[in-house]
């Protein structure tokens, strides 16, 4: 059986004002809630599961997998806390000294995670043929300085490791003698090819490996605690799963985790597999575009925390519009956003009792959503109203109009709690598709997630070029299946060939493999 037909899942979203969470089986919606996020966001992730279970009794014996989708990583990089002390060890001299690990950092990210470089012989070329030899006695005396300096984490990046992670993998056994307890990422297994990006990216992730353990020593502990003993699983940026002991390893990829969950569920709800994707939530509307029913990813380096990175990462455009926008007056004019209540809506908005005006109280007063207390809104003018409701709809309608690379309609599709802020059509765009269980798409697009495996490598074009995509397809399937996929479900969704210029017709290859999850084929787990 697929994984799909294995048995019920909650599918778990945590979002800046709400965590939303489901029940399914196989795609039908058994269940769906609706709960605050909370400051330490587990204790919000359970009262989900308690209320799924009240909404729609059920034995947690029954649920076969948990997936969650999380913002928490991110935003401990954003806020600079909770980081490890975190050393980068690049292997490229002589070739690779002009720019240092880290050099263009914000100085307060270096200050939040201790950072410290080391540049050691080492490196590959294109085509896998060594630059330099690895010198291991330069590799223990930076491991010795990182002792002394209580460095608890180590980045490893070498020149080309997507083609050759030899040199990877040799350093990280010989730091790994000197600091055994020291968790240690290997850039090859995060990042693509460029050296900087995937330096950048690997270097964050080790500054996160801390912070990833506690958060699945936590999660994992209250999730048995509600009854579930099933494996839990963190959504990652490309709408793909993540295991227990995954998330340990590569926190990063967690990133971007909610707008693509949101937008697989979309497809999913809306029964397109291309579209664009409005996800209104409490903060920020965030803007994608589903192509074969995945996100269309960034085709350039994604900036996070001002650094800059080159590992997976949709393409989206976020708004500062949402449910908790707060509306001020400036003048003879208004402004929405981009400051929001967030998870506190419950307490601040007008219709809730508070004394802060929100796009949400806008909706109220509309007529488009009826919660709370109408009558709190009702002293507000129906002109302004409008006012409010068409710069919403035209600040949306722009911004799924820049993310189009084409003049060919695309169809919207409107999900989130707050796309009822949205008309039924938008200005130069048509009509907005709301299927059923929209506000709650993010946690749907958790729940159905599947498990995949990409390959990005340069190929030296000495053979026939299906024998090297072949070659590249199975790669990508094996390590589908590797992490959990069913073998028999595994397709591929996406090959990229990019020529390499003055590499002697070397070709860069991507393909990208996905599968139904194997229930039970993980170590995954609650720990």
């Amino acid at each position: 059986m697929t994984g799909k037909e294995t048995g019920m899942r909650i599918g778990i979203d945590v979002g800046g004002t709400n965590t939303d969470a489901v029940l399914l089986d196989g795609r039908r919606v058994l269940g769906a809630v609706k709960s605050p996020t909370t400051e330490d966001v587990v204790s919000g992730i359970v009262a989900a599961i308690h209320r799924l279970q009240e909404q729609c009794p059920h034995e947690p014996s029954e649920v076969a997998a948990v997936m969650v989708g999380t913002t928490q990583f991110v935003n401990a990089l954003v806020q600079g806390r909770d980081l490890a002390p975190t050393a980068a060890v690049r292997l490229a001299l002589p070739a690779g000294g002009s720019t240092p690990p880290m050099m263009t950092w914000p100085k307060r990210m270096i200050d939040a995670i201790s950072g410290r470089a080391y540049m050691v012989s080492g490196g590959h070329e294109y085509d896998g043929r060594p630059i330099a030899g690895l010198d291991e006695a330069e590799l223990v005396r930076a491991a010795e300085d990182m002792g002394a300096a209580g460095i608890r984490s180590v980045a490893i990046t070498s020149v080309f490791s997507p083609v050759n992670a030899e040199f990877e993998e040799q350093a990280a056994g010989v730091i790994a003698s000197v600091l055994p307890d020291a968790a240690i990422s290997l850039s090859h297994e995060i990042g693509r090819i460029g050296l900087l990006g995937r330096e950048n990216a690997t270097i964050v992730n080790a500054a996160l490996r801390d912070l990833a353990t506690r958060i699945v020593e936590g999660l994992g502990a209250e999730i048995v605690r509600t009854g579930i003993t099933a494996p839990f699983y963190l959504t990652q940026n490309d709408g793909t799963l993540l295991d227990a002991a995954q998330v340990r390893k590569y926190p990063v990829a967690t990133f971007a985790s909610g707008p693509t969950n949101s937008m697989r569920g979309a497809a999913a709800l809306s029964g397109l597999d291309s579209c664009a994707v409005a996800d209104i939530g409490g903060t920020t509307t965030d803007i994608g575009v589903l192509t074969h029913g995945f996100p269309r990813e960034a085709a350039s380096d994604v900036e996070v925390a001002g650094i800059c990175t080159n590992f997976r990462m949709p393409d989206v455009l976020s708004v500062g519009i949402g449910g908790g926008s707060m509306i001020r007056e400036q003048g003879s004019d208004f402004a929405i956003g981009p400051d929001s209540v967030g998870y506190k809506l419950l307490q601040s908005a007008l219709v809730f009792g508070g004394d802060t005006l929100t796009a949400t109280d806008i909706a109220v007063a509309a007529g488009y959503c009826d919660i709370g207390e109408r009558d709190r809104v009702a002293h507000l003018a129906p002109e302004f109203v409008k006012a409010c409701l068409e710069r919403i709809a035209k600040e949306t309608a722009d911004a799924i109009d820049r993310m189009r690379v084409s003049a060919e309609p695309l169809p919207v599709v409107a999900v989130g709690g707050g796309s009822v802020l949205l008309p039924d059509r938008l200005p130069g765009l048509g009509a907005v598709q709301r299927p059923e269980n929209h506000a709650v798409a993010n946690a749907i697009g958790a729940a159905i997630a599947q498990v995949g495996g990409e390959v990005d490598k340069v190929y030296a074009t000495d053979r026939a070029r299906s024998a090297i995509v072949d070659e590249a397809k199975q790669e990508a399937v094996d390590k589908a299946v590797a992490a959990g996929a069913e073998p028999g479900s595994v397709t591929i969704v996406d090959v990229d060939e990019i020529p390499v210029p003055y590499a002697g017709g070397a070709t860069r290859i991507r393909v990208k493999a996905v599968g139904d999850l194997l229930i039970g084929s993980q170590g995954g787990g609650n720990a």
